[in-house]
């Protein structure tokens, strides 16, 4: 399911946000400045649960942090733990914290 999302960037919401079967799930986030994102909010609604929806905006707005030479604070704990499981498969590879 995951790689047929279309994630879109709304920067002037600071959000990724994707709408599969009429619901809208995102990941929220704060521009800190300093080139830091805190990225502090997901939400994927119930009947969406468990399609990889919440993995798939959180590994894009890495993507996206990464590529434009951010760090990332993971307020949120899905994001924390989802940083925590890819940084053990990487061995801390990135330039996210």
């Amino acid at each position: 399911m995951s790689d047929t999302l279309t994630i879109h960037h709304d920067r002037a919401g600071h959000q990724f946000e994707t709408t599969v079967d009429g619901h809208r799930a995102y990941l929220a986030y704060m521009d800190l400045g300093k080139q830091t994102l805190d990225i502090y909010r997901t939400f994927v609604p119930d009947s969406l649960r468990g399609r990889g929806i919440a993995a798939a905006l959180t590994r894009h707005a890495l993507e996206y942090a990464e590529h434009e030479g951010y760090t990332v604070i993971p307020s949120c704990s899905y994001v924390e733990r989802y940083m925590e499981r890819h940084a053990k498969r990487d061995n801390g590879a990135g330039s996210t914290q």
